[in-house]
């Protein structure tokens, strides 16, 4: 809470060192400008503060305040009201955002008029009490961010600590006053919790090594395929390269379009999308060896193992993907870049079982030879089923 509003004749305004029309983003000139601020609208000579404070301010009300959370409270301010129709010359504060308990809006049901209250604590209490007994019918100032939220006029000497602020206000206005007095001074701080800078030589050889970790899960991926099903494990690998195709397309267009930059837990998001596409591949090829167990034939299997592996295919990938989102919404930093990944790679799964995994292996199950054992790796699992079709038809000769 500050003084009283001035009024000033006009007077030929300084010019503000650095960028005049918003605040600068260099350390330096920032600091400069602070301080040029500081002299003229929190000067101690009253002069300056009149005839040239007041004025260089009026024709800034409508940009950012350099003096936002940068004002000392133990000096007078030159300060423009929020909507930047008045400028006030205040003097020092005499209660701090911290001294006030609490504040509410509602409607006073005597004067049919919304209004604010405010209550305050500890010392605050009588430091009111006394300023607003000598000082009736002046005005008063409410200050946030070197900015005037209220102004009310004092009409008698409030103690008790309690107050209530008159004015035109409308049931939106008075509860935004009320939360501006409540929660906007708050003594609240920021600590980071986790800060890590490294070269760029570092940076650099961490970003190599995950792409080379990458690299070697791929290829474990590929010899696992070729190990399990044999040359159906070159349509994983053709399905593969497809997924690594277009989410390399997309992350160069991504780069050239919004400045996108693939780090380290970006890499993490698209390693473990790698697995989620090989592990739809083994739902898909599990179930067509089940329906082979059942007795139908490599050629008949597919599509019908297609048709039971999409669902459990698309189920898993739905899972994922919403976790992808909601990290991707309420994360912050690096893990953003994880989920994002991720989330592009759950996509692309499906976009490649579902528009070139499945029509590859359909077009192989057409194949004379793709249907021998030796090529789709499937003679265990066809010798199953004839023994359960001999074990079915002694049974039946019995």
């Amino acid at each position: 809470s500050r003084g009283m509003p001035w009024v000033s004749p006009a007077v030929q305004v300084p010019e503000a060192p650095g960028d005049t029309q918003g605040i600068p983003r260099d350390r330096k000139a920032l600091a400069e400008r602070i301080k040029f601020e500081k002299e003229l609208r929190q000067s101690t000579n009253q002069n300056v503060l009149v005839y040239a404070g007041v004025p260089y301010t009026a024709m800034r009300c409508d940009k950012e305040d350099v003096l936002a959370g940068n004002d000392d409270p133990e000096l007078p301010l030159v300060a423009c009201s929020q909507d930047g129709q008045t400028v006030y010359l205040l003097d020092k504060s005499i209660i701090s955002g911290e001294e006030i308990a609490d504040a509410s809006s509602g409607l006073d049901q005597q004067r049919g008029e919304y209004v604010v209250n405010v209550t305050f604590k500890g010392k605050a209490v009588d430091t009111w009490a006394d300023f607003t007994a000598a000082n009736v019918g002046t005005q008063t100032a409410f200050v946030l961010d070197s900015q005037v939220v209220s102004a009310p006029q004092i009409r008698s000497a409030i103690p008790g600590g309690n107050t209530q602020i008159t004015g035109s206000f409308n049931a939106g206005t008075a509860k935004e006053l009320a939360n501006v007095l409540k929660y906007g001074s708050l003594p609240l701080s920021f600590e980071s919790s986790q800060a890590e800078t490294v070269s760029a030589t570092l940076g650099l050889t961490s970003l190599r090594a995950g792409l080379i970790a990458g690299a070697v899960g791929l290829i474990a991926v590929l010899l696992y395929s070729l190990f399990f099903y044999r040359v159906l494990g070159l349509l994983v690998a053709l399905s593969l390269v497809a997924a690594g195709a277009m989410i390399y397309a997309i992350l160069v267009l991504l780069g050239r379009q919004i400045g996108y930059t693939l780090d380290l837990a970006g890499i993490a998001g698209l390693i473990i999308g790698i697995g989620m596409t090989a592990d739809s591949f083994v739902v898909f090829f599990e179930r067509i060896k089940d329906e082979i167990r059942e007795g139908r034939s490599f050629r008949s299997a597919v599509p019908r193992g297609w048709t039971r592996a999409r669902k459990t295919i698309v189920s898993g990938n739905a899972v994922t993907f919403i976790a992808a989102a909601v990290l991707y919404v309420l994360a912050i930093g690096q893990v953003k870049g994880f989920a994002f990944t991720l989330g592009l790679t759950t996509i692309l799964d499906l976009v490649v079982v579902f528009l070139v995994t499945w029509p590859l292996v359909y077009l192989a199950s057409k194949s004379t030879f793709m249907a021998k054992p030796i090529c789709n790796g499937l003679g265990a699992v066809q010798q199953v089923a004839r023994e359960r079709r001999s074990a079915a038809a002694t049974t039946g000769r019995r």
